[in-house]
């Protein structure tokens, strides 16, 4: 007994496992339902359910004789065995993580498990992380009109799932507010490509938004508006006519003012009343399709996608009167040129000045309300 004794009084006091303590420990038993850890000699450690799972470590790669570490969560005092968590370690160890990006400025990599109006959410081992709408690049912000809230949630939701390269820009110290900003980690190679940007520039880049004044275009971290004026000569009345989020376009640099970029499609594209006008003069007899007819007359469809008005007033009276039964849309039709501003983008076309008697009335034709003439 005095032997004993003298054993136990050389012996280090055993130390209690208290919650929160990280430990170290090896695996006795490893399978999909439970691992025991022998904790020293002293306590075994136990490790089921939801605290097996852990994004930083592979569980099913854990087997009896490998080192675990984990976190103590409590003891069972009817089987005398601490309660551990691998989940709420790993959490540590990505807290740990986060803080150091934060430091450094590292780019990662996130994927979003969940969406809210608000913007996109990462679920790693039970801690919910944070992408702001507001953080999000050109290519992936919710441009929506009238900023439907449901309109902006359909589009988030469609981001669920895919890779994000961001930045940490928040990390508080038990990891419960931790933001990310992909806007962040495309900072630097923006700022380069601002700096060398200038008017004149022909760039391809991706619509990252339509609405009713324009296309937002994507290229090099930097977004620019194509204004609905600049992107056909035209009349454009929709631009999701003329694209589609994703789509490549090429474009040109029209205009810079702070971060403000202003782009063109429509002047890569020759001028169409440039080109009419190189073609033809008053007098001139043209040939072209019936794009439409309307109270003001006959419309044409000429090169370039201008549109060529017969006013009433030069229509035959008979045909005038039974315009519908008598002219019909896609049929070619002859008219003469009676006036002719390619500035004002105007063309004044007859269907009398084909007949080599005919003499002008001398009476202007009215103005057309340039919806009409654009349609």
């Amino acid at each position: 007994m005095t032997d004993f004794a003298k054993d136990l009084a050389t012996q280090e006091p055993i130390k209690p496992y208290h919650v929160g303590v990280v430990v170290s420990g090896t695996a006795i038993v490893a399978n999909q339902k439970m691992i025991l850890v022998d904790l020293d000699g002293h306590f075994t450690g136990i490790i089921t359910g939801s605290d097996m799972h852990s994004s930083t470590e592979d569980t099913s790669e854990i087997h009896a004789g490998d080192i675990v570490e984990s976190i103590v969560i409590g003891d069972d005092r009817h089987s005398g065995l601490i309660l551990l968590s691998l989940r709420k370690a790993s959490q540590i160890k990505l807290i740990e993580k986060l803080h150091s990006n934060f430091d450094t400025k590292e780019i990662i990599t996130v994927v979003p498990n969940e969406a809210n109006k608000w913007g996109l959410l990462i679920d790693l081992d039970g801690i919910k992380w944070f992408i702001p709408v507001s953080q999000l690049t050109p290519i992936h912000y919710p441009r929506v009109e009238g900023a439907n809230p449901e309109k902006i949630l359909e589009h988030l939701g469609k981001l669920v799932g895919k890779p994000f390269h961001v930045r940490v820009i928040n990390v508080d110290q038990n990891g419960k507010k931790i933001i990310f900003s992909e806007k962040a980690a495309v900072e630097e190679q923006r700022s380069v490509a601002l700096k060398s940007l200038k008017v004149g520039d022909v760039v391809e880049g991706v619509v990252s938004g339509i609405l009713t004044y324009g296309l937002f275009v994507t290229f090099n971290g930097i977004e620019g508006l194509v204004h609905v004026s600049e992107i056909d000569w035209g009349h454009v009345n929709n631009p999701h006519k003329f694209a589609r989020i994703g789509d490549k376009l090429t474009v040109q640099v029209i205009g810079i003012e702070a971060e403000k970029i202003s782009l063109s499609v429509k002047r890569l594209k020759a001028n169409p009343w440039q080109v009419l006008a190189e073609k033809y003069q008053v007098g001139d007899i043209i040939e072209a399709p019936v794009l439409r007819m309307s109270q003001f007359g006959i419309f044409l469809e000429l090169d370039g996608g201008i549109s060529g008005l017969i006013h009433l007033s030069e229509i035959a009276q008979d045909v005038a009167k039974n315009m519908e039964d008598k002219v019909h849309v896609g049929e070619m039709m002859k008219a003469r040129i009676i006036t002719f501003d390619p500035q004002a983008k105007r063309i004044g076309l007859s269907l009398k000045a084909l007949d080599p008697n005919y003499v002008p009335s001398g009476e202007p034709i009215p103005d057309i309300p340039v919806e009409e003439l654009t349609k």
